[in-house]
């Protein structure tokens, strides 16, 4: 028995406890935070019993990708990366619309964001040019040069219509950047360059865009208007740059966030904020219990952006600090795997994928507690998802597969002992 299931839970023992212990909090805390969709479904398991097999399917996918050797995923890249962009192309003209944002393609009547596949694709592809341009004093100078032609091809494609991702994403492979030990002169030049670019970017959204709060308040029938029109499945109305308007909101909101007196806020406009505000206050530090959350009700992403706010507000600070300690300890973990590979390919793209999960969980959080402002950034492997969930079961896989087969470098404390003579 123990050999068969040491057959299955291949790979790091360590990631898979913190994989198995995201899952568990995922289950529970999605149960408890999708009240809203029991209601409008009428049926009160179906929420959790689709997230199970999701999260089941992810597994299944997890396993066999953990037993694939990593050389496999290097010939990967380029059909990747021809899939990505395509996906890409495609969901900008035909994509399904939610919320304004046009992310979601179907095909076979499975629907996923093409961006999830790109994020991915980016790490891998940005892991095998490290690898292959790594010299004894670190990148190839030229290194950046490639890397900068991959993002200037995806990075665009993903920040039409999900800017966040887009960022979080840069920040990865910038993080890759120096991991990969690309010249620092280089790096100090990028961040310049795209300090510039943001404040270029801001300016424009600032200008451009049409804070819609305030042009809600002029004309309430115009918002019943738009609003008919954002329903899940329309397509894209307001030409390229109608995120500007969704940005510039956020940004508002963000930067004009002073002290309101409890009896002042108004929880129509803000009611994402003010109701993850109230579910961290209500937590009363040790929480209420699995189960007992009030705010879900009132939060509309309770289940997926806000779900970080429900899991203060039933498990406390102490129960925030564990999920917070599981992706700090994956990382850390994957940072051992990554320092004991021979080869720098698999350091690298474990090193990715670890840091990708981990600063989307971090911004996550930090969304939550209103250190950031509003995105659509999920909390990966805990948030309700279809088959972004999936692709970061994926992710996970890949890490242990890394774990598993890639060739270790021998520590002084790991030299076999030299045979005595006459042995």
């Amino acid at each position: 028995m123990n050999k068969k299931l040491g057959n299955i839970f291949k790979g790091d023992k360590v990631i898979w406890m913190v994989f198995f212990f995201l899952c568990l909090i995922s289950i529970v805390e999605v149960f408890s935070a999708s009240s809203g969709l029991t209601y409008k479904g009428g049926n009160y398991l179906a929420p959790i019993i689709k997230h199970i097999l999701i999260l089941a399917v992810g597994v299944f996918f997890m396993v066999v990708t953990l037993n694939i050797k990593c050389k496999y995923f290097k010939i990967a890249t380029p059909i990747l990366l021809i899939i990505s962009v395509a996906a890409l192309i495609w969901v900008y003209f035909v994509g399904h619309s939610t919320n304004d944002a046009q992310r979601w393609i179907t095909i076979l009547g499975i629907q996923f964001q093409p961006s999830e596949i790109a994020k991915g694709t980016m790490v891998l592809a940005t892991a095998q040019i490290l690898s292959a341009m790594q010299t004894d004093n670190g990148a190839d100078k030229h290194a950046m040069k490639f890397i900068l032609i991959v993002c200037a091809v995806i990075i665009p494609l993903i920040g039409a219509e999900n800017l966040s991702t887009a960022a979080l994403l840069c920040a990865v492979i910038f993080l890759m950047m120096v991991v990969g030990r690309v010249p620092a002169q280089q790096l100090g030049k990028l961040m310049g360059v795209v300090t510039i670019f943001i404040v270029g970017v801001v300016t424009l959204v600032m200008v451009l865009g049409k804070d819609q709060q305030s042009e809600n308040n002029k004309n309430n029938l115009t918002e019943q208007v738009v609003l008919a029109g954002e329903k899940e499945g329309s397509t894209r109305s307001g030409g390229v740059l109608h995120r500007f308007d969704t940005w510039k909101s956020r940004i508002d909101k963000f930067l004009n966030s002073k002290e309101v007196e409890p009896n002042e806020v108004d929880l129509d406009k803000d009611a994402q904020v003010a109701h993850a505000n109230i579910a961290i206050v209500s937590s009363n530090i040790i929480g209420k219990g699995p189960g007992n959350s009030v705010e879900r009700d009132f939060l509309s992403q309770a289940f997926s952006d806000f779900i970080y706010a429900i899991i203060i507000e039933e498990l406390g600070i102490a129960g925030a600090f564990f999920v917070a300690m599981l992706y700090i300890i994956l990382l850390f973990r994957t940072g051992r795997i990554a320092n004991r590979c021979e080869n720098n390919f698999p350091a690298f793209l474990a090193m990715g994928l670890a840091l990708l999960l981990v600063t989307q969980a971090l911004f996550n959080m930090c969304v939550a507690v209103g250190l950031a402002p509003v995105t659509g950034q999920p909390l990966p492997l805990i948030s309700k998802g279809g088959t972004s969930s999936i692709i970061n079961c994926v992710y996970i896989g890949v890490i242990l597969s890394v774990s598993r087969t890639a060739k270790k470098n021998i520590e002084p404390n790991d030299k076999p002992i030299p045979a005595i003579a006459g042995e």
